[in-house]
């Protein structure tokens, strides 16, 4: 940490800055607006654009804060909310985190932060009010994500003058760029509230095709893009550490989408597009964690095994009976899982990061400090997003009523429609049969 600004840093921090809020805006929002049906494909893409705005104020009220302050009593839990309030104090030229301005870090970070919650939207497509989503997002940020990013991403300073979080420093498991974080954390949420929702009306028994598969190969083609930033914007800097994250990156999600495409193959007979987008993201997750702590063939390993890993986890809802509508935990909280847990066994000490993993000869010290940081993240997450669902369901309501779920949330929840085909058709009739619902059902949906 030089404490000197270097524009060419800068530079490349900000880019990746605007990378990572490209991908959930407008990468998510298309990639799950496209998988959805259509008659909910605007109520998909505005939780998407919600966590955008909500979680950036948050964040420069006191979520900054939260998760970068010194930590409260130096136990490592949470940072102090009221040190960076407003983000007082980092608007000075004097204020630099390593080579970049504080503010291009938070910056950086807030897009992080943003993306974390409009994840766990897939896993609740076509049936939650959206009020009860925003109240949801803002609980489980400061509750959830704020704590665990001071977990992870928050580094204790040389001189012990900063206290950071347990994982990063204490437990010294790896989480590059957010496998635990991100991906663990929005997955495992995902599922606890996707169990208090329950299923969608015909779950299992009515197909619930993507309703644009063109949006969706854009919109993965938009988190591929922007996914460089959030990996090799992690270096925080344009160097070595960045260019080694940046092909490892390339590698895993070209590897993952052959992986998923042969599994598709022989357990389908057909390797199909929403198959090869799908198994691009899972790459793209399974190499966030590992991005600068494996070889380049490491990181081909770890795609190609994200990928056929998290096809094979996917039906496993229909097994098992929740409704993940959008593979919320079949391909981030699985992927998330790969790749972190792998570093214990693939950590290259010629990498950045410097450790040996097992198959280096490392032992079994690094699989197990994975392994205790991936499941206390998965843990307190399902468990703090479970009471939260719980609350919400109990107070307010999760779920939108059954004539609404019928005729979808775009007409009753944003009084609008993805695609207008009144000039095609002579009638009102939505896509798939979906009448559109009387006034009553849009006034009940608004007071509720």
């Amino acid at each position: 940490m030089t404490n000197v600004i270097d524009t060419g840093d800068t530079a490349w921090v900000l880019m990746s800055a605007a990378l990572v809020l490209l991908m959930t805006v407008p990468g998510l929002a298309l990639f799950y607006g496209g998988m959805t049906r259509t008659k909910n494909t605007l109520n998909m893409m505005m939780m998407s654009f919600s966590a955008l705005a909500v979680v950036a104020v948050l964040w420069v009220l006191f979520g900054y804060s939260m998760s970068f302050g010194n930590s409260i009593g130096g136990a490592g839990l949470l940072g102090n909310p009221l040190e960076f309030l407003g983000l007082r104090g980092l608007m000075s030229q004097s204020a630099v985190s390593g080579t970049v301005p504080s503010l291009a870090f938070v910056v950086f970070q807030a897009a992080f932060a943003v993306i974390a919650p409009a994840l766990i939207s897939g896993a609740v497509a076509d049936r939650m009010k959206f009020s009860a989503w925003l109240v949801f997002m803002v609980a489980w940020v400061v509750l959830v994500y704020f704590p665990v990013a001071h977990w992870v991403f928050a580094f204790s300073s040389s001189d012990g003058s900063v206290v950071g979080g347990w994982i990063a420093n204490q437990l010294k498991a790896i989480d590059f760029a957010g496998g635990t974080a991100i991906h663990i954390n929005a997955g495992a949420a995902g599922l606890a509230l996707a169990l208090v929702l329950g299923r969608r009306q015909g779950f299992g028994k009515v197909p619930m095709r993507p309703n644009n598969l063109v949006s969706v190969m854009t919109g993965s083609a938009l988190l591929f893009f922007g996914w460089f930033g959030f990996n090799a914007g992690s270096a925080l800097g344009a160097n070595w550490i960045a260019s080694t994250a940046f092909v490892n990156t390339l590698g895993a999600a070209a590897a993952a989408v052959i992986g998923w495409l042969i599994v598709e193959r022989v357990r389908d007979g057909h390797a199909t597009t929403l198959g090869a987008a799908s198994g691009l993201v899972a790459g793209l997750v399974g190499i966030t964690p590992a991005a600068h702590s494996v070889s380049p063939i490491g990181a081909l390993a770890i795609g190609v095994l994200a990928g056929a890993i998290c096809a094979l986890a996917v039906p496993l809802k229909f097994r098992f009976g929740y409704d993940d509508s959008l593979d919320v935990v079949g391909v981030h909280l699985v992927g998330g899982l790969v790749g972190t847990l792998l570093i214990g066994l693939l950590a290259a000490p010629s990498s950045p990061a410097g450790v040996a993993g097992l198959f280096y000869g490392g032992g079994l010290g690094q699989l197990g400090r994975q392994a205790v940081g991936s499941f206390a993240v998965l843990v307190y997450s399902f468990v703090v997003a479970l009471v939260i669902a719980l609350a919400i369901k109990a107070t307010m309501g999760l779920r939108v009523s059954d004539d609404i779920e019928r005729a979808g949330l775009d007409i009753a929840i944003h009084a609008e429609q993805a695609y207008d085909l009144t000039a095609a058709t002579s009638g009102t009739t939505l896509p798939h049969g979906s009448n559109l619902p009387s006034a009553g059902i849009i006034s009940k949906e608004h007071k509720a």
